[in-house]
């Protein structure tokens, strides 16, 4: 039900991409977290119902690793936001993205030790290993959540910077031929 009310949600941006600018930071946050949640049930079902899982301890270490891989992706992107790492990636400097590796592959790690300890299954584990991967990529998207609540908070510091910002299409290039026609 969610993911048919995120499709629901995604035609808005179809339609007025620029118009809805803002609120597409609150979207992408919230599909991210959404197809995260989702990927984390499929983990659960291949284990119990394709791999013999059984017992709490799967599902309660499965949602240990996803709530931690969300707080781990946004804590890293706080952390990247606020020690320049962003402004480095701008000015295309070189990075450590080490850490970022870490959450990520700790993640894939703790999946697969569950899928070693519950199977010997070779074509769940590759499942998993893959459903996994995407995991990683969806809770990555959930960092779009801090990213709208900056743009809310420093609505004027985001003009100052994109002074296009929230306009529609059609006033973004209008402005820029106006400003071709003066030169």
């Amino acid at each position: 039900m969610p993911v048919a009310i995120l499709q629901i949600w995604a035609l808005l941006y179809l339609f007025a991409p620029y118009k809805f600018e803002k609120s597409y930071y609150l979207f992408f946050g919230v599909y991210g977290v959404v197809n995260t949640y989702v990927y984390f049930l499929a983990i659960q079902k291949l284990l119990y119902l394709h791999l013999g899982a059984e017992g709490k301890g799967p599902f309660i270490i499965g949602f240990l690793l996803f709530i931690g891989l969300l707080v781990t992706m946004n804590w890293l992107n706080i952390k990247a936001l606020y020690t320049g790492t962003y402004h480095k990636m701008q000015q295309m400097e070189s990075i450590n993205v080490r850490w970022l590796s870490f959450a990520g592959l700790g993640y894939v790690i703790g999946q697969l030790i569950l899928t070693f300890v519950y199977s010997e299954s070779a074509k769940m584990m590759i499942f998993i290993f893959l459903i996994s991967l995407l995991s990683i990529i969806t809770a990555y998207f959930s960092v779009y959540l801090h990213r709208y609540f900056y743009i809310v908070k420093n609505k004027d510091l985001v003009k100052q910077v994109y002074p296009e910002f929230g306009l529609p299409m059609k006033e973004r290039q209008d402005g820029s031929k106006k400003s071709n026609r003066k030169k």
